[in-house]
């Protein structure tokens, strides 16, 4: 699992690493999210998004992050 990930996992107090059993499902949720926010930067290029910013809207409101 990408070390990053870990990270925030332990940041948010989830398990991300369970040496005595199979593994969670947090690497397949995170790249998910990361899936989806590529996507949503893609979509921006697509629509001509000329700011940095736009993108980054985007991503926080399609997460309801604020």
């Amino acid at each position: 699992m990408n070390e990053r990930i870990k990270e925030l996992a332990r940041e948010a107090g989830l398990l991300a690493y369970n040496p005595e059993g199979p593994p969670t499902k947090l690497e397949k949720f995170a790249e998910l999210i990361v899936r989806e926010c590529v996507q949503l930067c893609q979509e921006c290029i697509d629509d001509g998004c000329v700011e940095a910013q736009e993108p980054m809207e985007k991503i926080k409101e399609h997460f309801g992050v604020e």
